[in-house]
């Protein structure tokens, strides 16, 4: 079994080189493809520059693998391996560290680049909406706006036709002041109105930008030149949120509730008799009420308003492609299974060989060094032990008792009885491979 195993290393040894120098070249230049979008300066610059880390990282990676696959399985001493296994991990993650975060970027970068581009998309969507919802928050005091303006021009017309207040009809001072807080009112809801047709401005402004974007994300082709007409996009549409964030009329809201209750002055009654005065003061006194009341009403919603936090809307960040596959690793690990593996599978042969040099010590005699002694090494050492045999008869009989290995070690020492002769040279290609011992 020993044998066997021996001879299939040697017919392997080829495939491994090449299996070797294939991952290291498959490396090299994906590493190349990385490591270039991490330069800046000229083309030649860069060229030049991810060239030659690339081909570093190719020698690297070949000679790393190439010193553990011959050392490791040799190694027999515990202390020795254990020094190989520990170079061998220091090694691992240094290769992870300089070539496999750039084959991943090249294996993903673009795909990093867009899923950047698509969360940001997503995230401005949000603010845009966010901001919306502020700027037409103040539309809901609309309503309660009209209805108490319509209020106060009813109570008007009512006591211009019929005295439902003072009990006289006609138009004195509890019409025209009931008439006032009808048009201020209808002047406030007016303002409100006016606004929401620039929120709507506003917000197809930004939905057109976040078309835009949304096109560039799912768009075909380089990803650099499409993630600069990304960033002008989300510019363009960060201005349009904060526009927004302006054109909420809660303060004027609330600042025309205040005014309503603050500006309030109470008019002289102007009535024919004591009598109908005393009842106009008296109505005015009710309207002051009312007025204060429907102020502190919308005074009050203004603030619950004003009371939600501004829309803070996120600034785009530019990411390179090893910064996107960094980021968004988590959504890319086959890439980087695969950007790793290519690095790190010679460890698997690594692994292998140290099996199988371990089966090969077990199956041969621990108390034999050598074991790789071929035919040819034994019809070399016999034809030296017939030449020394008739060169000189002491000398052979000093030798007929060491073993044929011992007395060819003994013949290739004296060159005065034999020709110098080394033995390794001399075996023939293809020769069997045989144990000596058994």
């Amino acid at each position: 079994m020993a044998r066997a195993l021996r001879e299939s290393i040697d017919r392997l040894e080829l495939t491994t080189k090449v299996t070797l120098a294939v991952l290291a070249l498959a490396s090299g230049v994906y590493t190349y493809l990385g490591v270039r979008g991490l330069l800046d300066g000229s083309a030649s610059i860069v060229f030049f520059g991810a060239i030659i880390y690339s081909a570093a990282v190719s020698v690297g990676i070949y000679a790393f693998w190439t010193y553990l696959m011959h050392f490791l399985p040799l190694m027999r001493e515990r202390g020795g391996r254990r020094a190989l296994w520990a170079a061998m991990g220091i090694g691992s993650i240094m290769i992870v560290a300089m070539s496999s975060w750039l084959n991943a970027a090249a294996l993903a970068g673009s795909a990093a680049l867009e899923q950047h581009l698509a969360n940001t998309v997503e995230d401005y969507t949000q603010d845009l909406d966010a901001a919306h919802n502020n700027a037409l928050a103040a539309q809901s005091l609309l309503p309660d706006i009209q209805m108490a303006a319509e209020r106060f021009s009813r109570l008007a017309d009512e006591e211009r036709s019929s005295g439902a207040l003072t009990g006289t009809s006609g138009s004195g001072t509890v019409v025209q002041l009931l008439n006032q807080m009808s048009q201020q009112l209808r002047g406030l809801a007016d303002e409100v109105a006016a606004s929401r047709e620039r929120v709507k401005s506003l917000f197809d402004q930004g939905s057109e930008h976040l078309a835009s974007m949304r096109r560039l994300v799912s768009a075909s082709g380089p990803i650099d030149p499409r993630a600069n007409s990304f960033a002008e996009e989300a510019v363009s549409l960060a201005g349009v949120i904060a526009s927004l964030q302006q054109t909420s009329v809660a303060p004027s809201v609330k600042r025309a509730a205040e005014d309503l209750s603050l500006s309030f002055i109470a008019p002289v009654a102007d009535g024919d008799d004591a009598d109908l005065r005393q009842r106009q003061t008296a109505v005015v006194g009710n309207v002051a009420q009312a007025v204060q009341a429907q102020s502190a009403a919308l005074a009050t919603a203004a603030d619950n308003i004003l009371s939600e936090p501004p829309v803070q809307p996120k600034r785009f960040v530019p990411l390179s492609t090893p910064e996107a596959v960094l980021l968004y690793a988590s959504d890319f690990l086959p890439s980087w299974a695969g950007a790793i593996s290519i690095d790190l599978l010679p460890a698997v042969l690594v692994l292998m060989l140290v099996a199988v040099h371990g089966a090969i010590r077990h199956h041969e005699d621990p108390d034999v060094d050598e074991h790789a002694m071929t035919a040819g090494d034994m019809l070399v050492a016999m034809r030296l032990y017939e030449r020394m045999r008739a060169a000189d008869p002491a000398r052979t009989a000093e030798m007929a008792v060491a073993t044929p290995v011992e007395a060819t070690a003994v013949a290739a020492r004296d060159p005065e009885t034999t020709e110098p002769h080394n033995i390794a040279t001399l075996t023939p290609k293809g020769g069997a491979h045989g144990n000596v011992s058994s």
